[in-house]
């Protein structure tokens, strides 16, 4: 058989010796890498993969082309959602463009701005739940980054489901970094080996999907205790998904109810728990940051409902800088469906266009010192948050365009009303060294993130 040809390179990039000799550090630190490739080449490169034809992509209006102006022009069938699939199944997340259209119709009213203050009484019970764990550790050290994964899953569990996942919480989260792990083994192996071989992998693989399966499983069987009555609108998402249809007038699947309840436990958890985790390692280690956080909730005492958004500008302006230096998903990929033009550089159709928010959100030209934790980037001159710096082309935590994540405003709810919340009832003070940050589905402290404890008094 023989060696598939180079694809014709159309754009700057390295050498195929160069790539071979970079395999270390591609698999150590992607981030490194991805760094040093812009460094040296530029907004637009070519990597030498002989198919399909790949671009790394940093520019911002060029990444904005992909993903808003000509975002029809780009699926999503890559190797990145490919294996992802392989947990979440063909759900929202990983849905290839036709695909998806009718399925974002479906959960869209589950994130209608009317279930947010819903969605803040959850977050106040599950932060009030932590607090009464921490209560009797004070002075103690404890993992935030654990702590953060469980209190998001109860969020999404009780948010969207109508779900108490407080006593598996940690076996589900457990399950969640244990099938993304083997996604991102599988995503950068050049063999792939299918799910019905037994090898180490696909057996941990296995067991972690099956523990989430065995969670939707729970609440499909608890839900049919209690169907919506006749005229009764739909209570959660789990409500609109029982009760949708799919085009040909069919009700849809078991298999496919699953698919979507395990894409938004797998993605609607992770992600915004990562954010949090960083949050709060970023205030740690920039003490007039947290003084700043601390004085305004002290100012407003959150009620922990919407309308304290609005109130708490700098604690916003936290989380949305913590966003830009460690945006959960650092990666993000598109398939090329017809020839096209990036930043001056001709793409050919099929090809692969990586587009990274890690490098977009560290661009030069955008973000003056762009390694410093600065959340005043994120206020005006009176503190009021900048809306057009939240909407700019270099700044894309939750993706841009149609496939934008649908709980984004969700999300940076929950982060707020947590970080307001908790910053009024404990310190945290950071133990050992800065955490390494660690590239999987989602940026990931390698070793999670130890703090002490101590209650407010």
């Amino acid at each position: 058989m023989p060696f598939p040809r180079p694809a014709p390179m159309t754009a700057p990039g390295p050498a195929g010796g160069d790539l071979l000799r970079a395999i270390g550090t591609i698999r150590r630190d992607p981030l490194r890498f991805l760094a040093d490739m812009h460094d040296r080449f530029g907004d637009v490169l070519q990597l030498p993969i002989p198919v399909p034809p790949t671009y790394v992509v940093t520019d911002p209006d060029a990444v904005r082309r992909v993903l808003v102006a000509n975002a029809k022009g780009y699926g999503k069938r890559t190797l990145q959602y490919t294996t992802l699939s392989l947990v979440t199944g063909e759900g929202l997340l990983t849905a290839d463009t036709e695909a998806w259209r009718p399925q974002r119709r479906i959960v869209q009213p589950a994130f209608h701005r009317d279930s947010l203050e819903l969605v803040a009484g959850h977050v106040r019970t599950a932060v009030d739940r932590l607090l009464r764990r921490w209560s009797a550790r004070d002075g103690e050290v404890v993992d935030v980054d654990e702590a953060m994964m469980h209190l998001a899953l109860e969020v999404v569990g009780s948010s969207l489901f109508g779900s108490d996942l407080s006593p598996d919480a940690a076996r589900l989260a457990d399950a969640t970094l244990a099938a993304l792990e083997v996604v991102v083994r599988k995503a950068r192996s050049p063999i792939q080996v299918p799910v019905a071989v037994p090898t180490p992998t696909n057996v941990v693989l296995r067991r972690a999907v099956g523990r989430l399966d065995s969670a939707v499983e729970a609440m499909l069987a608890e839900r049919a205790t209690r169907p919506l009555t006749d005229g009764e609108p739909p209570r959660d998402m789990l409500d609109l998904l029982l009760a949708a249809h799919d085009d040909d007038g069919s009700r849809l699947s078991r298999v496919q109810v699953r698919d979507q309840v395990v894409t938004f436990i797998v993605a609607g958890h992770e992600t915004v728990a990562s954010a949090l985790t960083w949050a709060w390692h970023l205030l740690a280690t920039n003490p007039e940051s947290w003084r700043r956080l601390r004085a305004e909730v002290d100012q407003v005492a959150p009620a922990g409902t919407t309308a304290d958004l609005a109130r708490l500008p700098w604690t916003s302006a936290v989380l949305d800088e913590t966003l830009r230096l460690y945006p959960p998903a650092w990666l993000v990929t598109r398939r090329s469906l017809a020839a096209d033009v990036l930043g001056g550089v001709e793409i050919p159709a099929e090809a692969l266009v990586i587009v990274s928010p890690w490098l977009v959100h560290r661009h030069p030209a955008a973000w003056p010192d762009p390694e410093r934790f600065d959340p005043s980037r994120f206020l005006d001159a009176e503190g009021h948050r900048r809306r057009d710096v939240v909407a700019s082309p270099a700044y894309l935590p939750f993706g841009a365009g149609p496939r934008m994540c649908i709980g984004r405003d969700m999300a940076l709810l929950e982060g707020v009303l947590v970080l307001a919340s908790l910053a009024a009832r404990v310190d945290l003070e950071q133990v050992g060294p800065s955490p390494r940050a660690v590239p999987l589905v989602t940026i990931r402290p390698a070793d999670g993130l130890p703090m002490r404890v101590r209650l407010r008094r």
